[in-house]
């Protein structure tokens, strides 16, 4: 999900599960003033919700600005003939990271959490 895109689902009172762990952070006093002001103009998010839809965003973009890494191994030929090979790199990595802990998590959570986009889509 894009950073804008949160500005058309805040109206929306629909939320996502989230997992059992709890985060503790410190804002600077600028953030956590502009985190005051989001709640003001969107009085159907909590702050807690405000900032959990927010890190969700940032990762997704994090996620998409990871290099892209050619491994030797090609998964199959483009629409020109050309090799597209395996991606070796961060991308990869974070994605296989992000699927053993979200095996881990749902499996604390019980069966009954959905399953998920976590390609960053």
């Amino acid at each position: 999900m894009k950073i804008r895109e949160l500005l058309r689902i805040w109206g929306d009172e629909s939320a996502e599960p989230v997992a059992e762990r709890e985060y503790r952070l410190h804002l600077s006093i600028f953030d956590a003033a502009k985190i005051a002001a989001l709640r003001e103009m969107f009085p159907g998010r909590s702050e807690e919700q405000l900032l959990s839809e927010l890190v969700g965003a940032a990762l997704d973009e994090l996620q998409a600005a990871l290099p892209y890494a050619p491994g030797q191994r090609v998964l199959m030929l483009d629409e020109e003939g050309d090799p597209i090979h395996e991606d070796i790199g961060l991308s990869k990595r974070l994605h296989a990271l992000t699927e053993k802990h979200l095996q881990r998590l749902r499996g604390a959570a019980g069966p009954d959490l959905p399953p998920d986009d976590t390609d960053g889509g």
